[in-house]
């Protein structure tokens, strides 16, 4: 009897799969527009910039590997934030808030679909922000990679959870913005590293005095910190959207 109810709930599962890919799209096209496929490459911008910078002459010394955490999470955090503002706030500016909370088995479907859509967008930006860096800028380790992610994912749950609190893409993007702002004040821009930034880095050579078991145990702290606040921030921002008369009311 076990057997083939298993089978049967197999088969359901794999049934829904091509409903949770069209979920996706569905929140990728609400969150970018129709060229949502295209969204993914506007931080390339950036490395280009930085790029001509040496080819013009206009910076003396090269990239180094500790650099490229820093140029790859700089546009990726802030696609991440526009990416954000519009998981909640997006509806609300539209007007089609009400729309949300008659989908069958709660509105946190629709913003958990939103905010996993926009983790695959960052994922697909990271990735072609990452070739263009190791061809044209510097190599780097793979560690680079989630640190330059955890500091996306961190600011897209901030980006999503202000724009609800205020209820306004605009306002949530200025005081997300003003948030990433305070954090680079505190660490000087990358110039010092904070366990309890986003943005930590234990490859710069500022670490390199320290005992590297020490450095390690600071990184795990720091990544597993940060996917519990990543948690925390997500679980607020959509408890903030259930509130239905609140983000209707004017």
């Amino acid at each position: 009897m076990s057997g083939p109810r298993e089978r049967r709930t197999w088969r359901s599962r794999l049934r829904d799969v091509p409903d949770s890919l069209r979920l996706l799209r569905l929140s990728a096209r609400s969150l970018s527009g129709r060229l949502f496929w295209a969204v993914p490459a506007l931080p390339l911008l950036w490395p280009a910039y930085l790029a001509s910078q040496l080819l013009a002459g206009w910076r003396q010394e090269a990239y180094l590997p500790y650099n490229a955490q820093g140029i790859i999470s700089v546009p990726l955090t802030a696609l991440a934030i526009l990416l954000g503002v519009r998981i909640i706030a997006g509806e609300i500016d539209r007007r089609t808030l009400e729309i949300a909370y008659t989908v069958p088995g709660g509105t946190h479907r629709v913003w958990l679909a939103k905010f996993v859509a926009a983790c695959l967008l960052l994922l697909l930006s990271e990735a072609l922000l990452a070739t263009v860096t190791y061809v044209f800028l510097t190599g780097f380790p793979a560690g680079a990679l989630y640190g330059a992610f955890q500091a996306g994912v961190f600011y897209l749950a901030v980006g999503m959870a202000l724009a609800a609190l205020f209820k306004s893409e605009a306002t949530g993007a200025l005081a997300s913005a003003a948030a990433l702002i305070v954090n680079g004040v505190l660490t000087g821009f990358g110039g010092v590293q904070l366990r309890v930034s986003p943005f930590w880095n234990p490859a710069v050579p500022a670490l390199e005095g320290f005992d590297a078991a020490d450095v390690l145990g600071w990184t795990i702290q720091n990544r597993i910190g940060f996917v519990l606040a990543i948690a925390a921030v997500l679980a607020l921002a959509v408890q903030r959207a259930e509130q239905r008369e609140k983000l209707l009311g004017g």
